[in-house]
């Protein structure tokens, strides 16, 4: 492994609490992409974002797992997934092709795409540039996010400026309690914190929050612009699902999106989560989705 990348030890993930799933891999251009891969049946996708990995879905997994296929993988420099750390590697367009790739590499088709955080532009992005691939999409707390009279949010810049600040001292684990409604267990704290045993492997994590838009001329507007246009015109069912006290993204970016997608129903609004809803509320959102999929 050369110096420049960095993989977590194995054992930093032994007896994580909820999360007995084996873990699996696929080699992507010289790097080790870790997923979750349960169930046998119609694939679900699901896309983490900003600090976490796989380990935030797993009070969904295992419901789901129990009629579909479901794979939950880590972003390249999270999770067990390898960990550049030159900042230059992380960028909109590596995140998207590396899931791209790995669409391509499991032969996924009819997928539905379950998408939070960082993982909405991403995954929403590879969908509308594989259309054939994907057949409904769930979109949980995430955004497009464009300069303008609403963005950046009074509260994406302070979490901004904080990370601008602390830099590779990220201390992941109290940003995902922060970031709840639900006090969590000290092990679980602990399991958020697995993946970054030391400074070098969090440059994913300081890096992320710093490629949102958030002038007219940054380089990801117009990609971004464009895919937001797709989702205007998205015609395949569409479940999205908000919770009602982020302070980061607020449940009115969910509503704006419930509205412009054509695809969807409405808003589901989840009662008293945080960013984190799938902490918060992960039980209600896998079964919410199960019903989900069975009646579209």
């Amino acid at each position: 492994m050369s110096s420049e990348v960095y993989r977590t030890p194995d054992e930093r993930f032994l007896d994580l609490p909820g999360f007995p799933f084996e873990p699996r891999y696929v080699d992507l251009d010289g790097l080790r992409m870790h997923r979750v891969d349960e169930g046998s049946g119609s694939p679900i996708l699901m896309l983490h974002g900003e600090p976490t990995w796989s380990y935030l879905y797993r009070k969904m997994i295992g419901p789901l797992a129990a009629g579909h296929r479901v794979i939950a993988p880590d972003l390249f420099g999270f999770g067990r997934s390898d960990k550049p750390t030159e900042r230059g590697f992380y960028t909109y367009d590596m995140h998207t092709l590396s899931i791209a790739h790995l669409v391509e590499e499991l032969d996924l088709k009819r997928t539905t795409l379950v998408v939070h955080d960082w993982g909405g532009p991403i995954g929403l992005r590879v969908a509308f540039e594989r259309p054939g691939r994907f057949a409904r999409l769930v979109i949980l707390n995430t955004g497009l996010a464009l300069p303008g009279p609403r963005w950046p949010s009074a509260g994406f810049t302070a979490w901004r400026d904080f990370v601008e600040r602390v830099g590779l001292e990220l201390p992941v684990g109290s940003i995902v309690q922060r970031s709840t409604v639900s006090e969590l267990p000290p092990d679980v704290i602990a399991a958020y914190d697995a993946p970054f045993p030391e400074p070098t492997a969090k440059t994913g994590p300081a890096t992320f929050p710093l490629l949102v838009p958030i002038h007219q001329d940054d380089p990801d507007v117009p990609t971004m612009r464009a895919v937001r246009e797709s989702l205007r015109s998205w015609t395949k069912p569409t479940l999205v699902m908000f919770s009602d006290a982020d302070p980061v993204i607020p449940i009115s970016v969910g509503e704006r999106l419930a509205e412009t997608t054509p695809g969807a129903e409405g808003l589901v609004r989840i009662e008293g989560a945080s960013h984190f809803l799938q902490e918060d509320a992960g039980e209600e959102l896998a079964e919410r989705i199960g019903d989900w999929l069975e009646g579209s």
